[in-house]
């Protein structure tokens, strides 16, 4: 039996590491992820998923994206800065996040970015904004898709992430 590659419908396990243009690490993970490869929304970058194909467990890939390929770019109107007496006491510090909710009554996750002269400054935009990044993404195991696991991303619309 020859030894099983990346294709439609196996699950992959897998751990990354996101590097700016500068090689710093951004972030990375410790335990191995899965996802469903091919399926409609793997949550994968396409270009992630599509130098994955074919590789085996162990292979590693390395892929730059484009700050409009990755994360978008950084936009000044998610950028919002306010007193600081206004803002609850909790959230009074460079890398918290609060959690708001917008105009819309929609959900918006935000960083404090700084704080200056008496005021504070959110930013919703996503930690990656604006940065070209380089993700190195190793396999760390390989098996095809259970009948359940199939099933469950047909039946919710080809979801193909594993919890």
């Amino acid at each position: 039996m020859s030894e099983q590659t990346v294709s439609r419908y196996k699950v992959v396990a897998f751990t990354y590491k996101i590097l700016d243009e500068q090689g710093n690490a951004l972030e990375q993970s410790g335990l191995p992820m899965e996802y469903i490869h091919g399926s409609a929304n793997s949550q994968m970058f396409p270009q992630i998923e599509q130098a994955l194909e074919g590789k085996k467990n162990g292979d590693e890939v390395s892929v730059t994206l484009s700050p409009e390929q990755a994360f978008g770019a950084h936009d000044p109107n998610l950028t919002f800065t306010d007193d600081l007496e206004n803002v609850p006491t909790e959230y009074r510090y460079v890398g918290a996040t609060p959690k708001f909710k917008n105009d819309m009554g929609e959900p918006m996750e935000m960083t404090v970015t700084s704080i200056e002269d008496g005021k504070l400054t959110f930013d919703a935009n996503h930690p990656f904004a604006g940065k070209t990044i380089t993700f190195i993404v190793t396999v760390n195991g390989l098996r095809d898709a259970t009948e359940a696991e199939l099933n469950a991303i047909g039946s919710e619309g080809d979801q193909g992430v594993v919890h």
